[in-house]
């Protein structure tokens, strides 16, 4: 079986249609284009393809009609679930450029050495990227994926080095 990433959570229904609304978890914004494919994970590690027929924005979420599921009840019991993409689906990026699930994970560190924490979750607030990194104690930190912050990311070793601005692991 190939290799599946997250693109987006299922949170819930919208309607009674059968359209679900979805917390995004990709940069991409084709990713939930009319004729895609995703892959829906249940329990168990059940998979079912569905292609989308409809999308939309709606507050911040995204709005997805799938083909052949036109009542609520039908995708009713899919709260909670993700929905993923294959390894095939995988678009190329460009340098400097990474795929989330390249990201979480990695060990955070200082200029000077230290280790700050593991990058535990990506934000999409806008203009740039916020790392969420969760500190072994004390609260989690939020760094903006910015140049002049992120100063070495080194996907292969799990490894990213930042310098921090004035007041920002305060």
């Amino acid at each position: 079986m190939t290799e599946m990433f997250n693109a987006g959570k299922i949170v819930n229904t919208h309607g009674v249609k059968g359209e679900v609304k979805v917390q995004r978890i990709t940069d991409f914004d084709d990713r939930f284009a009319i004729g895609n494919r995703l892959m829906l994970e249940k329990e168990h590690g059940q998979i079912e393809e569905l292609v989308i027929d409809g999308h939309r924005i709606h507050k911040g979420f995204d709005l997805i009609h799938f083909k052949g599921y036109d009542n609520i009840n039908d995708v009713e019991q899919w709260k909670g679930y993700y929905l993923k993409i294959t390894e095939d689906q995988l678009t190329e990026l460009d340098e400097g450029e990474f795929y989330y699930h390249e990201i979480i994970g990695c060990s955070v560190y200082l200029t000077n050495g230290d280790k700050l924490g593991i990058i535990k979750e990506i934000l999409a607030p806008g203009a740039n990227d916020v790392w969420v990194v969760q500190r072994e104690k004390g609260k989690d930190v939020l760094i903006p994926y910015i140049a002049d912050v992120v100063k070495e990311v080194d996907v292969s070793a799990q490894k990213v080095v930042i310098e921090p601005m004035e007041g920002l692991l305060d």
